[in-house]
């Protein structure tokens, strides 16, 4: 999958605040490891340790075996900090090392290293006194967590309860444009996918044959998604434990300690067997576009630029949801259509001034750009009703709107005692025509 930021050739390492936050979500991966047995066991240990003698002795023998169990934990934590190291090595390729100078470069790494990869890259953090942030560890945390989500077996019964039906809405859309167009191919209509998180929902529509561009803010989620769908070899390549960290409303222990290989799926070969269903390959209609959504698809450049718009659990990740509704009506044709699938967990409620953290809101230039995006300031918590009420406001036509229908997780596990449910709202909506614009219902419309 190709990578583009549609702001132009803007370097994050050629910006201070950019390259600190890039070096940072960086570490954040490199420093997995270090973190997960600090946390995940050290600290459990010292606690379990500070029991009464009598009661960890106790413990520490069958059928408790809690000794044992922490060191099944300490195992667990290396499986999942492989996975880490290589979104490390595949974002440190991606983001720094076109930028750095040969020469310095020679100087900084030892001679020992000089052939390993990752030791390579770990000892140039080190020379640039890259430090991660609390935030972004447990955004790294999160984002290991999350392959189980979109790219495990077990957690396709999750994800297809929100994939399926865009899945479905997209090929109805296509079958009515085909009345018109009996030529029509897939690759012809254009699909934006914002919040792409680890970019499968993104794969799945590619291989449906679909022209499809995935966005992204979170470096987390870029690095992650990169190293998945262009640097893996085969199905399994990585085993993860994304529930093993959490040590509460566990059954069993095996049940906490369960493992899942990722992808489920290998990209390549999956799109290469999927181009019966376009005449265009795989690798030219699927991309990802690094940035702010509201910045980069409210510019001129992206007006009337995609037939459809697909968002999963996103559109509550606005501060200012009004700022979405104008970029999404900005970039999609006349009589392109809003498909919309997700809850209401306003992410940025009552929230302050933008932190020394937050960087990631920040993608482009300032002075390329007219506003800054997610990061203005200001925030509105709005109820489903309203928020219909203002995508109609706005220049869209509702079709369909249904709640209660779909009850989904978001990386849950199926055995936990706790178990938070989603009845997300699900609507399609199509953007009104304005005068003189031109349906994209035929074939040079899209």
């Amino acid at each position: 999958m190709s990578a583009k930021e549609r702001d132009g050739d803007f370097n994050p390492m050629g910006d201070a605040d950019e390259k600190k936050h890039v070096l940072s979500v960086l570490d954040s991966f490199r420093s997995y490891r270090r973190l997960a047995h600090l946390n995940g066991t050290h600290v459990r240990r010292q606690a379990f340790y500070s029991l009464p003698s009598e009661h960890w002795t106790l413990l520490s023998r069958p059928p408790f075996s809690i000794l044992d169990s922490l060191s099944k934990l300490d195992h667990l934590i290396e499986l999942n900090t492989e996975l880490a190291e290589a979104i490390f090595t595949a974002g440190f390729n991606a983001f720094v090392a076109p930028h750095l100078d040969s020469e310095w470069v020679a100087s900084v790494v030892p001679v020992q290293h000089a052939h390993d990869e990752y030791q390579m890259y770990s000892s140039i953090m080190d020379s640039l006194n890259a430090k991660t942030t609390q935030t972004d560890a447990e955004k790294a945390r999160s984002c290991v967590n999350q392959f189980y989500r979109e790219w495990s077996a077990d957690g396709a019964a999750e994800r297809d309860k929100c994939f399926e039906p865009i899945m479905s809405a997209l090929h109805s859309e296509f079958a009515k444009r085909r009345e018109q167009a009996t030529e029509l191919d897939r690759s012809e209509m254009k699909v934006l996918v914002p919040g792409a998180g680890l970019g499968r929902l993104v794969f799945d529509i590619c291989s449906a044959g679909f022209c499809v561009e995935g966005n992204e803010i979170s470096y987390h989620e870029l690095m992650a998604s990169s190293l998945l769908l262009n640097h893996t070899d085969r199905v399994g390549q990585h085993t993860i434990a994304p529930f093993a960290l959490n040590g509460s409303n566990h059954l069993t222990r095996d049940d906490q300690f369960r493992t899942f290989p990722i992808p489920d799926v290998h990209p390549a070969t999956q799109l290469t067997n999927t181009t019966r269903n376009s005449k265009v390959p795989a690798s030219e209609r699927m991309s990802m576009a690094a940035g702010d959504f509201c910045v980069l698809y409210s510019q001129p450049d992206a007006q009337g630029t995609f037939d459809v718009v697909a968002t999963v659990f996103f559109i509550d990740t606005a501060p200012n949801i009004i700022r979405y509704i104008d970029a999404v009506r900005n970039c999609l044709k006349p009589n392109g259509i809003w498909i919309n699938l997700g809850p209401l967990l306003w992410h940025h409620a009552a929230r302050s001034q933008a932190s020394s953290e937050d960087s990631e809101l920040k993608k482009a230039p300032a002075d390329e750009v007219e506003d800054a995006g997610i990061a203005d300031p200001g925030s509105v918590e709005l109820t489903n009703e309203e928020v219909m009420a203002l995508v109609e406001h706005l220049g869209f036509s509702m079709e369909k709107s249904e709640h209660g229908t779909i009850k989904t997780g978001y990386i849950s596990n199926p055995r936990s005692m706790l178990q938070n449910t989603y009845k997300p709202t699900f609507w399609i909506a199509r953007k009104k025509n304005e005068p003189g614009e031109q349906t994209s219902g035929g074939t040079r419309g899209l």
